[in-house]
């Protein structure tokens, strides 16, 4: 077995698209890199740049809505409630705000005369480092691109192997007329800087500055002049407002600097610029490095090399070659160092696009080129937000969790309002299917089918007890805990009795999804969808744990047990398939990309093969049912399949499904394609690699559970179970050679290999040796 880790995407050709560029980012500012040889392009975005203020879109006659809204659903009449729903529930502005590009960085070489060969664009995510090398006639010419969280700047370095080669003018632009000024700052640098609509929009200043050995250096007009250069180092640094005036839930300010405040987001720019230019490059990269390493350097995975020489290959053409030209292939050929490959890129995305004290993680992640991308870039919270997020603490990188969790804040404070003014409710806090920077919680969209469904709060909050569940932090339980109490309290007023005295939520959806009545008639809007009622009962369960374990609301930790008792279970519908809605209704779409009444056996684990095997069964049917109708036709979907896979045990199900993920719905960058690009495919790829590896449901961890035969030899450390584990395992033959559990804190477990079950007591720093006979 290759014993190498494949960490590097490689190219043979500029991108011609976003799709083919590579990513950078330090968690705040990303950058899309091109690598153009006369021209230059470097996407730019800042993770706090969207397109205003908050707004507040709660519909004034909501209250009076929602109860007309369910006196019409019990009656049965389906049309006329979405006609109420529509014009009495829906904000009354459809949009919260969008994510926006700050705009482009490009960089023209004006001597590139010479013949251009040996072309070659790299992204070494081991040390998150962009290069691109060519030889234009005998000199050859390097760039280096990286994003910097110790220096709070995207840093591109230009050498060549001749002195005085590097002659070239630089600038910002490409936000056509959405900003206010583009003029130098300085003797090397210059400043864009412009705003993002509204009167409490976001404003911005972007500074770019250079240095150089050699040749000469001067601002001419909007751009930075360098000729005859032996080597040239650009600095681009941005601040926003956002950074300045928003605040935490605590009331702090965020990224608080008593040197700067208020308005002075320009003034931090120039200073960022400064300090990183009076650094040489060197410096630059080195901190960079070690910063970057701490993180990805906690996990490694190795599998072994099938590809018969694949990894010779470009990597675009290493993905169309899993592709079958764009067809669902049934034998594709074997790439596990290309799997291998996905997952440290996801790995690479997390680190390099959600730092603590950053936004959290939207549908395309910092990057976007688009003033008005695909649903806003905003967070869609009924899936995408949450995915992006699903392997944060399985693959030790727990603190890249903590920007979700400083959202909440927002969401739960707007989300008090929501639920009082559209709900009539006072207790706890509410929130629809999509969310923004501010975290606005009126239902968003004009579309039925996803606009009003109350349940992203509690999805959301669910995080928060995971989060603990695998680091054992009692003081961030007892600081969040207010989160998981608030989305559960108000569903102890906004659950109603259905027609069998249980409880349900009223009005509802299923996400997305399109049923079809006895009678032919088609709806959407609902009384208690299944996914509705397997959320709120992991909520409940959490609530209930953090109670006792922080010693506080036994009273409403007793209610929620009562409750409990009288939430909808699943259960088995016709198709031998977990119902979708309580009445048993066919879908309109049946291969639709949502299988939200499958969230009970993934990312939740209230159905398992071992525990509910007859409801393991019926989400096998689910699955089979939706897939042979044509599911898992966009990248996460496809994703969120595979993890499903890997719950019910089917490696070779797992393995199909991530085949179909890289080949059908990746694009050359890597980056996931719905399409367009969303990057919640990526770590939903990433998540099922690893739940292929390793589980922990039903307070059980289990080693290699649905290991594909094709991976028959490999290892893994550094992944992380439940408990405050840390797993480090080694197999040949798809059989257990070596595994070691490491404990955080003093605690017990249960690991499971397959039909044999080890119960463990260790204590903090110990190491125990399982699974080898």
């Amino acid at each position: 077995m290759a014993q190498d880790k494949e960490v590097l995407l490689k190219y043979t050709k500029p991108a011609k698209d976003f799709n083919e560029a590579m990513p950078i980012g330090n968690g705040r500012i990303g950058g899309m890199v091109y690598g153009g040889i006369e021209k230059d392009l470097i996407g730019l975005n800042e993770d706090s740049i969207w397109s205003g203020g908050l707004r507040h879109r709660v519909n004034p006659d909501s209250l009076e809505g929602l109860k007309e809204v369910r006196e019409l659903l019990f009656k049965g009449d389906i049309p006329a409630a979405e006609k109420i729903a529509f014009s009495k529930m829906q904000g009354i502005n459809p949009n919260s705000r969008h994510y926006m590009p700050l705009g482009d960085l490009t960089i023209d070489f004006t001597n590139e005369n010479g013949h251009k060969t040996n072309y070659s664009r790299t992204l070494d995510i081991e040390n998150a480092i962009a290069t691109v090398k060519y030889n234009n006639g005998k000199t050859e010419v390097t760039r280096q691109y990286l994003a910097s969280a110790p220096d709070n700047a995207l840093i591109i370095h230009l050498t060549a192997s001749e002195a005085g080669k590097i002659t070239c003018i630089a600038g910002i632009d490409g936000r056509d007329d959405y900003y206010d000024n583009n003029r130098p700052c300085g003797e090397n640098m210059i400043m864009y800087t412009g705003g993002c609509g509204s009167r409490d929009g976001i404003f911005f200043a972007a500074v770019l500055g250079a240095s150089c050995k050699g040749g000469q250096l001067r601002t001419l007009g909007n751009k930075i002049s360098i000729e005859d250069a032996d080597e040239v180092t650009f600095a681009l640094t941005v601040r926003t407002s956002f950074y300045e005036y928003s605040l935490c839930a605590e009331g702090d300010k965020l990224n608080a600097d008593p040197d700067f405040g208020g308005n002075k987001y320009e003034e931090r720019a120039i200073d960022d610029a400064k300090k990183a230019l009076a650094k040489s490059f060197d410096e630059i990269k080195k901190a960079h490095i070690e910063d970057y390493k701490k993180y990805f350097d906690r996990v490694e995975l190795l599998l072994n090399d099938n590809s018969d020489g694949a990894r010779k290959l470009p990597t675009d053409e290493r993905i169309s070659r899993l592709s079958g030209n764009g067809s669902i292939i049934k034998k594709a050929p074997a790439d596990n160092k290309l799997m291998e490959l996905y997952f440290n890129f996801g790995r690479y995305l997390m680190i390099s696009g959600s730092r603590p004290g950053t936004q959290p993680l939207n549908l395309q992640g910092i990057w976007n080129k688009d003033m008005w991308p695909a649903w806003g870039s905003k967070y869609t919270v009924n899936i995408n937000t949450e995915m992006n997020y699903w392997p944060a603490e399985s693959c030790n990188l727990s603190e890249f969790h903590e920007p979700l969790f400083d959202l909440m804040e927002r969401v739960c404070e707007n989300g008090r309002k929501t639920a009082k003014e559209m709900y009539g409710i006072e207790k706890g806090f509410v929130c629809h299917h999509n969310t923004d920077i501010w975290g606005d919680t009126a239902p968003q969209d004009e579309w039925i089918p996803a606009t009003i469904w109350p349940m992203s709060g509690a999805w959301l909050a669910t995080h928060v007890f995971e989060h603990y569940e695998y680091t054992g932090d009692i003081k961030f339980l007892e600081k969040k805990y207010h989160l998981i109490k608030e989305a559960a309290e108000f569903f102890t007023e906004f659950l109603i009795e259905d027609s069998e005295g249980r409880l349900v939520t009223a009005p509802s959806v299923s996400p997305e999804n399109t049923y079809m009545t006895d009678k032919g008639i088609k709806g959407c809007l609902c009384i208690g969808p299944s996914m509705d009622s397997q959320i709120i009962t992991v909520l409940f369960e959490d609530v209930i744990k953090a109670s006792e374990i922080l010693g506080v609301d036994k009273d409403l930790a007793d209610k929620l047990k009562e409750m409990l008792k009288r939430l909808p279970k699943p259960e088995i519908g016709k198709y031998g398939q977990i119902k979708e809605w309580a009445v048993d209704y066919d879908e309109v779409e049946i291969g639709h990309r949502h299988i939200s009444q499958l969230f009970a056996l993934y990312p939740a684990d209230l159905i398992t093969p071992k525990k509910t095997p007859e409801l393991a069964k019926g989400a096998r049917a689910t699955l089979e049912r939706r897939l042979s109708n044509g599911g898992g036709h966009t990248g996460w979907s496809r994703a969120w399949i595979a993890n499903m896979w890997a719950r019910l045990y089917d490696s070779e199900k797992v393995y199909e499904n991530l085949v179909k993920l890289l080949g059908n719905s990746t694009n050359p960058n890597m980056f996931d394609n719905h399409p367009p690009f969303q990057i919640d495919g990526n770590f939903g790829g990433e998540a099922a690699i690893a739940e292929a590896l390793l589980q922990c449901t039903n307070g059980e961890i289990i080693l290699l559970p649905a290991l594909p035969k094709e991976w028959s030899e490999g290892s893994v450390k550094g992944l992380r179970a439940k408990g405050g584990y840390t797993i480090n395992m080694s197999w040949k033959n798809g059989k257990i050679s070596s595994a070691e559990i490491i404990a955080d804190c003093d605690g017990e477990c249960d690991v499971r290999i397959g039909d044999d079950a080890e119960h463990l007591t260790l204590k903090a720093g110990e190491c125990s040796v399982v699974g080898v006979r």
